[in-house]
């Protein structure tokens, strides 16, 4: 099992010192991925509830520091050379898929052959009203920018008439080194996001579930991708314990249930490198090191 991080782009990450230090430590120190977090534009109040609080509150301040993922990445991709470097997660709704799968291919050319793009359709309908984007049929639109994306990397040129993208013979380059066999995590808890899972993803990534929890999630993944016509192992699974406790025994129980990777949320790292670099360093001795050992 592999322990993965999602912390590039905020706090003390989110400038260019501390996003050189966080990548340089997570490769030395052993973690197998670097994840950055997207959000265009926050609020002081939302209406939506954010998923993975108990009353729906989203835990960041307005004026908090949200790099945009790709930048921090292409940043993280010139500070290492084995690191997995992807978005965790990056809001494809918000773009036209012409301009998405060039920053996509832009990115992985920094990092060829260890980026995968994680992928979310929102719950802030606020920042979808702010980017004036239509927040109804927001999964279908993802979905037919997947399309559209997956053709960009890899034909010589994309024709698409669809509901929401109209191109006619567009050539995109590079292309990147995997192609359409990119990797597209789908996060997401519900049955509807399972399902996109199975139908178009090569991984899925479960937000603040417990074992018992993952293990609940996993039957119906299975189920949906029999369906599909392929298998769970056919799929990389990640698994954020967040706001849960994770202890080594969880490791083990999240391993025989398939999990190949936990990636950690350490959102109270904060802007101070020096504490933040200790508690980096005391989460490679809890995590990292236990889980190596599991295989």
């Amino acid at each position: 099992m592999q322990i993965g991080m999602l912390a590039l782009g905020v706090g003390f990450a989110a400038e260019a010192a501390g996003a050189k230090e966080l990548t340089i430590e997570s490769e030395r120190l052993g973690f197998a991925s670097l994840w950055a977090p997207e959000h265009v534009v926050l609020f002081g109040r939302y209406g939506s509830a954010y998923p993975y609080s108990k009353d729906g509150s989203f835990p960041f301040d307005a004026k908090a520091a949200f790099l945009n993922p790709f930048v921090a990445l292409a940043f993280a991709a010139a500070c290492s050379s084995r690191i997995r470097l992807g978005t965790g997660i990056c809001l494809v709704p918000e773009y036209h898929p012409l301009m998405l799968g060039k920053i996509v291919a832009s990115t992985e050319a920094m990092c060829p052959g260890r980026f995968a793009l994680g992928v979310g359709i929102g719950w802030s309908a606020e920042e979808f009203a702010a980017l004036n984007i239509p927040w109804e049929r927001r999964a279908r639109r993802t979905i037919e920018s997947l399309e559209v994306m997956k053709s960009l990397w890899s034909d010589d040129f994309t024709s698409h008439r669809g509901e929401f993208v109209d191109v006619e013979a567009a050539a995109c380059y590079p292309k990147p080194r995997m192609r359409d066999k990119l990797p597209i995590v789908f996060g997401g808890e519900s049955k509807p996001a399972l399902r996109r899972v199975a139908r178009h993803g090569s991984g899925w990534w479960g937000v603040n579930l417990t074992p018992d929890e993952t293990a609940v999630r996993l039957e119906e993944l299975r189920r949906l991708l029999s369906e599909a016509g392929r298998k769970l192992e056919d799929v990389e699974i990640l698994i954020s314990p967040y706001t849960r406790s994770c202890t080594r025994d969880d490791l083990a129980r999240y391993r025989d249930l398939g999990v190949s990777e936990i990636v950690l949320m350490p959102f109270a790292l904060g802007r101070d490198w020096k504490r933040a670099s200790e508690m980096v360093a005391d989460l490679a001795k809890e995590y990292v090191e236990p889980a190596a050992r599991l295989g």
